[in-house]
């Protein structure tokens, strides 16, 4: 199991190395943020261990490029930044996980090898569906390089069936991930699809969401 480390404090990549080796990793190591992402790009890890603030390239940057790329090797961010929002701009980016310093290192290597166990998934930082493009970090969504506006609950209805496309979701199943329940009546679903079709779909000439009777929606792959 091979696993890179970038980490450009050399004590603690030195330390990582030694105990990761010794549960029985093969582990490189980068010290700044290029050499990790050249290191990421041109190596067939089965896990890489990113920090944060790194010089050169963040760790940000680094695991942007790598999901633009469309390398989906798993990856765990380490970082002294606690703060919940920069958990989620890691895991916005397509981080796979993120643990904050000083840590466990049982935890540690316990997460990574939960991260090998899943493999290296498709989880791109930008959902396509065709020239419709919705970036989770961002909050934006784009239609052929145009700006659409939504409200937070259109966008939230957008993002949970981008994220499952070509397959038909009820209104039930909607309401859960969306409205975060069963009660809300469930009219309210067809509501805000009315509203999500006239901004994506109508002033393009388009029909990528689509109502498929007595079962719920779908949201076509190629953007309609």
């Amino acid at each position: 199991m091979r696993v890179l480390v970038v980490e450009d404090e050399r004590r603690m990549a030195a330390a990582l190395r030694r105990g990761l080796v010794a549960e029985g990793f093969a582990v490189d190591l980068a010290h700044d943020g290029e050499e990790g992402l050249g290191l990421a790009r041109a190596g067939d890890y089965d896990v890489v261990v990113l920090d944060i603030m790194l010089p050169r390239l963040s760790g940000y940057n680094v695991c942007k490029r790598l999901r633009a790329e469309e390398n989906w090797v798993p990856i765990l961010m380490l970082s002294a930044k606690d703060g919940e929002y920069d958990m989620a701009d890691g895991l916005d980016l397509g981080a796979d996980d993120y643990l904050t310093k000083p840590f466990s290192y049982v935890v540690l290597v316990a997460r990574l090898r939960a991260l090998m166990r899943r493999g290296a998934r498709r989880r791109p930082a930008v959902l396509r569906a065709g020239d419709l493009a919705l970036d989770p970090a961002g909050r934006t969504v784009t239609r052929g390089g145009a700006a659409i506006e939504l409200t937070p609950r259109e966008f939230g209805l957008l993002e949970f069936l981008m994220r499952r496309p070509g397959e038909v979701v009820s209104k039930s199943e909607i309401l859960e991930h969306v409205w975060d329940t069963y009660d809300t009546d469930p009219n309210v679903v067809e509501v805000y699809v009315g509203y999500l079709r006239r901004k994506i779909d109508v002033p393009y000439g388009r029909n990528a969401l689509q109502t498929v009777r007595g079962a719920g929606y779908r949201l076509v792959g190629d953007g309609g």
